[in-house]
């Protein structure tokens, strides 16, 4: 176990290549703002913990399909690790503190316990950001192994896959867009989609400051995500930030000046002027 594990800042992240962002700690980073008190050296044992026993079993083992079996058969059956059908929308299903302790979650941060574990027994598990729910894939000889994390790590076949994805590709789903969507997602990918995640979760229950503060932390992510800039602009204005609204929503048209909600962005933005008039 490593006992100097500590939490990455979010400026350092902005500089990072993908490929050296640290997902776990990124994720409990998110889950920082949350929970300001949060032990990440703590959440870390409860990782390296799930990972010792499996570590002699896994040498015995030369296929990483029969490794990745033996990871889930610790995590979902030993553990209970499973996703929370009872309450999807619970916010806590996001924070990597809550899922370690709690061992619930939703389909991404279940596939994040899996693909940590994964990598430090050096199996080379990948996330997949795939429309609907989150998946995780693994390189076989002919191909992919894909599972789902929601429903205990069980394996998808390729019918399945399309079935999953007609409502978003339509009822035709070729094989070329089919291993496409399925291609692996990088971790900065994965943290923006657990933090649009908290997004929606928020503003659609009107809390319009842990919105602002999820769509801030993707910016940091990534600076000109438009959709974010455009989501944290309304959010700014609903929080009565004027100013910020006028020039995030502003930055938001300039990077996608054709956007089917362009004209609605632009009747936003005249109303905030409109506001400023009225206060003086």
């Amino acid at each position: 176990m490593n006992s100097a594990f500590a939490l990455p800042d979010w400026a350092a992240l902005a500089d990072l290549a993908d490929d050296q962002v640290p997902l776990l700690g990124s994720a409990l980073l998110i889950a920082h703002d949350e929970y300001p008190d949060l032990d990440a050296e703590g959440c870390n044992a409860l990782v390296e913990a799930h990972v010792i026993p499996l570590r002699s079993e896994l040498d015995r083992i030369d296929s990483n399909p029969l490794k990745m079996q033996a990871i889930n058969h610790r995590l979902f059956d030993e553990l209970g690790y499973a996703g929370n059908h009872a309450e999807y929308y619970d916010p806590r299903n996001s924070y990597m503190n809550e899922v370690l302790t709690r061992r619930l979650g939703n389909p991404i941060s279940l596939a994040l316990v899996q693909m940590e574990v994964a990598r430090r027994l050096g199996v080379p598990l990948d996330g997949v950001s795939f429309p609907g729910h989150f998946l995780v894939r693994l390189p076989v000889d002919d191909g992919v192994l894909v599972m789902d994390p929601f429903n205990r790590g069980r394996p998808l076949s390729a019918d399945e896959l399309r079935q999953r994805a007609r409502p978003h590709f339509g009822e035709d789903v070729p094989d070329e867009a089919l291993m496409q969507v399925l291609s692996p997602a990088p971790p900065r990918a994965i943290l923006v989609r657990m933090l649009r995640n908290l997004h929606s979760l928020y503003t659609d229950n009107g809390d319009w400051a842990r919105g602002v503060r999820c769509t801030d932390r993707i910016l940091r992510l990534v600076p000109d995500n438009a959709e974010a800039l455009r989501d944290r602009g309304l959010g700014y204005s609903e929080l009565g930030h004027r100013a910020g609204a006028r020039q995030d929503l502003g930055r938001y048209l300039q990077l996608n000046p054709e956007a089917d909600d362009a004209e609605a962005v632009r009747e936003r933005i005249v109303e905030q002027g409109r506001e400023r008039q009225r206060l003086h």
